[in-house]
Formats: C-alpha cells, structure tokens, sequence
C-alpha cells in the first residue's frame, strides 16, 4: 500500500507523512511514540496539579460524588456515567477532591489518543500527530482536565464513535459496527447531547455514495441494537422516575421564554473563541464559511464530508438554539472532536495556513501554564484582578465544617434531628464538606414536581421530632422554609471570601414546631 502523502494547495503530492518523522535532538521518533510522550507528559502534569492545588469541589462536582456513592442507572438531571466514573476512582484512591476528578486529565488523554487513530485512518498519521496535541492543549480540555463534568465522556465516547464508524465502513467489520453502536450508548449514558452522533452518522451516510451501504446492512443494524441494549437500562430508570432526566433535558432548552435573541447568538459564538481557541475557530468559521461558498464547485472529499457531518449540524442547531433562547458555551463541545482533525487537516494543505496549529497550541499551552498557576497560588490570581474567575470552587469546605460544629452543638439542649437546606448547590456541597454528620441532611421541598435530584429521593417530611437546623443562602425567606415553623431563632452567617470582591454567605436558623401545611 503506497504511503499517505500530503498536498500542495495546487493538488501536487509533498513528501510521504511517515518520513516527516520529528527529532529531539539527535533522537529520532516515529509520530505515535511522540504522541504517547507528549499526552503522558501532559497527563502526568495536570494530576500533579489536582493533587497539589488547594481548590474545593463545585457545587455540580460534589452533586456527582453524592450520586457515586448510591449507584445507579440514572440521576435526577444527567445519566449515570460522570457517577460510575467518581465511584471508579474514588474507589482506589479516596473521596480527596483529587481524587474524585482523577478520571479527567486521564479521560482526555484517551480522547486526544483517539483522535491521532481517527486523524491518521483518514489522512495520515502526521495529521493524526497534530490532531491529538492541538486537542490535549485546547483551552477548553485544560479548564476541563482540572473538573469532573459529564462533557469528560462525552468526547471520549463522541471521539470512539467516529473511529469505530469509519473503519466499520471501510472494512465492512461487524466488530466496529459493534463498537460504534457502544460507543453511542455510553456516550448517551455520559449525556444525551450524543444523539447528535447517530443523526449526524446517517447524514454522512444520505451523503456518501461508497458509504450509502450500512442504511440497510445487518452492520447498522447490529451498531444500533448495541446502542438499546447499553441505553435499556437508563431509559427504564426513567419510566420510573417520572422521566426526571428528559424532562430536565428538555426544559434546559427553556422554549417558553422570549424567542429570538441575537445578542445571545453573539455571545454564544464569542464564548466558542474561547472554547477552541482564537485563532482555530476563526480558521474553523473560515474554512466553513469558504466550503459553503465553493459548495457547487469544489466537493469535499470523502475524509472532509465524514468530518463535516459531525461539525455542521450540531453547531448550526446550537447557534440556532442560542439565536431562539440560549446556549451555554459547552453545548458545542462535541463539535470540536470532529473539527479538531478537520482544521489541522485543512491547515496541513495551505503551507500559508499551517502555523495557525502550532502557533494555538503555543498559545494554548501558556494559557494552560497560567491556570495551572493560578491554582496552585491563588494569591496570585488575587493579585491580578481574577480571583473570582475560580468563585465555585472556593470556601465550600469553611461552610461545612461551620455548619459540622453548629450542628454538633444542637438548640437548647436538644440535639437536632435534621439539618436542612432550601438551595441545590449548598445542599451538594455540605453532603461533601459536612461529613460525617449524625443528622441527616435533608432538602427543602414543599410540593409538587421535584426540581433536583435531592428533591427527588431525600425531601424533608417533618421527621425527627427534633429541633430542625435550617442552613439557608437566603435573606428573605425566598423558599418558604421558616413560615412553616412555629418557631424560629436565627443562630448565625458564615461569610467565605471567594475570589476578588465576592463572598459567599449562609445563614443559620434554629427551627421547631414544623407544620406540615400553612393554615
């Protein structure tokens, strides 16, 4: 089989991709050896910084270490599988906050490996090289390394299910088609947003005249048998939870609000700048905004028509969405697994064009040195006004071991029976910070259609019999709580600093004589 070359803008071949090997010094080293190198190094890094920096969990972080302590097939407002992840590592190493975010830096690791596979089957392996280290360094994946979120097995699984597409394709192999349809089930048990993948596989497929085979073959049919088997379970859970994950799903999109709002399609499509970085996206919304033009002359090949197909859709039906109501930035970050390959590629063919890859990964790396720095010495983040970028993960452990010690005390005497919060994120991070507890710690929920995951399966009923320690974020009894209760004795507030001019404040109340409904 002849080598993979590259092209000249005019369609001349260059020289073959495999003897553009890399040097170190006098070492010479073939693009994949290079590649493990350069992820290890990174990997290694961004774990020395989670175990080193002195952040607490986020509110969403520590709600996904509660759920990994009661495994399941499903969670009130995701799908299980951030959980499965929390409850793997934290099983070997331990509930440090390290420890519960270990599987990020390792999980985009493997992503960005998968990528050099999909970069090398569908060009050669010099794209593949560049594909994987522009991923591993973009500035969304070092913001995300130092974080647990359900975007971590998105891409990983997005990322599998491209490779394992297109080389059931190519090889007509029943085992890839397996591994397709797995991949898109997992990744639907990360986050829904995966049905992105199956609508933007039979896209390609309409498109595609060589590929036109698998609508009919047993090979799609056993890819998506796979896909219901691993998703059976989830859907289940939800029947019987009054389908809580696909109606949380579905109101994210907030369809009854005002429609049609261009300045949340600007700031949706100025946050992607920062995701991809700068100078990629711009080059990615270039190369779009040129193929569009040139659509009727110039048909993409087949390598950039299957890459095409997992980028355009998604990001149109975001851009759309943000246009209508909004998007929050990450709604597109399945995109860029596809496009990472497609704007090395693309660079790779216009030698004017190429220093945009290495110049964003420079780029890219500094900005990562920088979070790194700001993590490990928050004082120096203080010093230049960004202090409060990292808001979310700071005082969370001074509130709980707060509220530890008033709820160790107990009210004239008496112990209390409950702690109870009225507020998602503080009720997530006091399961974290505020353990062990011997009270159990319940949530505020008067009625009706739960709205979290807490209101779900811990809501307060009025059991104990006690004295209640209400731990409210509130100042004017927003939720309800105190006018249930015939008596109410405020104790305290618990003020944490947070970064820049901002604080947190939580207030304490001692509460007895609950009603179980207001006359």
């Amino acid at each position: 089989m002849p080598s993979p070359v590259l092209t000249t803008p005019s369609g001349q071949p260059s020289e073959p991709a495999e003897s553009l090997v890399p040097r170190l010094g006098t070492l010479t080293l073939g693009w994949l050896p290079l590649t493990l190198l350069i992820l290890g190094v990174l990997a290694v890094f961004r774990i020395a910084v989670l175990v080193l920096a002195d952040y607490t969990l986020g509110p969403d972080e520590a709600q996904y270490w509660a759920w990994s302590t009661e495994p399941a097939f499903g969670y009130y407002s995701k799908p299980p599988m951030v959980a499965w992840i929390i409850a793997a590592t934290t099983s070997v190493f331990g509930d440090a906050e390290w420890a519960v975010r270990l599987g990020a830096p390792l999980i985009h690791t493997g992503t960005a490996l998968l990528l050099y596979v999909l970069g090398q089957d569908l060009y050669d392996r010099r794209i593949g090289f560049w594909s994987a280290v522009v991923y591993a360094t973009g500035p969304a994946v070092w913001f995300s390394s130092g974080l647990i979120t359900t975007d971590v097995p998105l891409l990983f699984f997005a990322a599998l299910a491209l490779v394992a597409f297109n080389r059931a394709l190519r090889r007509r192999s029943l085992g890839w088609a397996a591994l397709f349809g797995a991949a898109v089930g997992l990744g639907l048990l990360s986050k829904y947003t995966m049905l992105y993948l199956p609508a933007s596989a039979f896209l390609f497929l309409v498109l595609s005249r060589d590929d036109r085979w698998m609508l009919w073959s047993r090979h799609g049919i056993l890819a998506a048998a796979v896909t219901l088997v691993l998703l059976a379970p989830n859907l289940v859970w939800n029947l019987r939870h009054g389908l809580s994950t696909l109606d949380h799903t579905a109101d994210n999109f907030n369809w009854g609000a005002d429609l049609f709002n261009p300045d949340k399609l600007l700031a949706f499509v100025g946050a992607q700048f920062g995701v991809f970085g700068p100078l990629l996206f711009a080059f990615l919304l270039g190369g779009l905004l040129f193929g569009l033009v040139t659509m009727r002359s110039r048909r993409p090949g087949r390598a950039d028509l299957f890459l095409l197909c997992f980028v355009l859709p998604l990001l149109a039906v975001v851009m759309a969405q943000a246009l209508l109501v909004r998007a929050h930035a990450n709604w597109a970050a399945p995109v860029y697994v596809a496009a990472t390959v497609l704007v090395v590629a693309w660079a790779a063919r216009i030698p004017r064009a190429w220093p945009v890859i290495p110049v964003s990964v420079g780029l890219h790396t500094l900005l990562g040195l920088v979070l790194a720095t700001a993590l490990l010495w928050p004082n120096l983040a203080e010093a230049v006004g960004r202090g409060g970028d990292f808001r979310q993960v700071r005082g969370w452990d001074t509130i709980g071991a707060a509220v530890m010690e008033a709820a160790a005390a107990g009210h004239d005497g008496r112990p209390y029976a409950v702690v109870l919060t009225d507020h998602r994120m503080l009720h997530a991070s006091l399961l974290y910070y505020a353990r062990p507890m011997p009270q159990p710690l319940r949530i505020w929920h008067p009625g009706g259609t739960p709205t979290d995951h807490f209101q779900l399966t811990t809501p307060f009923r009025g059991e104990g019999g006690g004295p209640v320690l209400l731990v409210t974020p509130y100042t004017n009894n927003d939720s309800g709580v105190l006018g249930r209760f015939d008596r109410v004795e405020a104790l305290s507030e618990v003020t944490v600093p947070t970064g820049g001019r901002r604080s947190f404040t939580v207030r304490l109340f001692a509460l007895d004589g609950y009603r179980p409904s207001t006359p």
